[in-house]
């Protein structure tokens, strides 16, 4: 079954958390490198997640980012 995009926003969003990598997020967020991109992209306009830039880039969930995540949770706790 396919995932929905609001879906694959949120595995991303929850792999962010503390902080991930590219590779991190393609892996655990099951997608490749050219599809993650345009995800990454949505996600840091919005200012739900941020890089992080040092020896490595990192990309890690905002506070506006967990406060999405918490409200996915809700509704999928209703709809349960």
């Amino acid at each position: 079954m396919k995932r929905s995009r609001e879906e694959i926003f949120a595995q991303i969003l929850n792999v962010c958390k503390n902080g991930a990598s590219k590779t991190k997020v393609v892996y655990q967020a099951n997608l490749n490198f050219r599809t993650v991109n345009p995800y990454l992209k949505t996600l840091i306009g919005s200012n739900l997640i941020e890089v992080r830039e040092g020896k490595k880039v990192l990309y890690e969930t905002t506070q506006k980012g967990e406060n999405l995540l918490e409200a996915i949770g809700r509704v999928n706790d209703e709809l349960s």
